[in-house]
């Protein structure tokens, strides 16, 4: 049986900002709540700030080992996709740690094959912040 595929990855371009904010801010966490105007974009924390609770679940991790977590509900409407975090320049309106840096965290995504489908379903579901 083949590994099941990353829920989430990150483009090299993200990585460099979360590298640049985790020098300034230490261990961080991204949480992505599906609300709306930039609600729906992912946030990023310093790890630790955002309390994550029993129906968030674990996408896995980006650049090592900053965890992104998503809400259930949004999770629910996400879970045949592969979510890549990328950036943009440009301030979101939320409380994201690189607002003040003049780019924005932003979602991108493509739908998994059925295939993959079957080897994530088969891997069980994620983790979920009350596990």
């Amino acid at each position: 049986m083949m590994a099941p595929p990353p829920r989430i990855l990150a483009t090299d371009a993200a990585v460099a900002v979360i590298d640049e904010l985790r020098t300034r801010h230490g261990p961080l966490m991204f949480h992505q709540s599906g609300g709306c105007c930039d609600g729906s974009a992912p946030m990023c924390y310093p790890a630790g700030e955002f309390r994550v609770g029993g129906q968030d679940v674990l996408l896995g991790h980006v650049a090592g080992d900053v965890p992104v977590w998503i809400g259930a509900a949004q999770f629910e409407y996400w879970r045949h996709t592969q979510v890549t975090i990328d950036v943009v320049p440009g301030r979101g309106a939320g409380f994201s740690l690189e607002g003040p840096t003049g780019r924005r965290f932003i979602i991108r995504s493509r739908v998994f094959s059925d295939a993959e489908v079957d080897t994530l379903d088969a891997a069980g579901p994620p983790p979920r912040g009350g596990d």
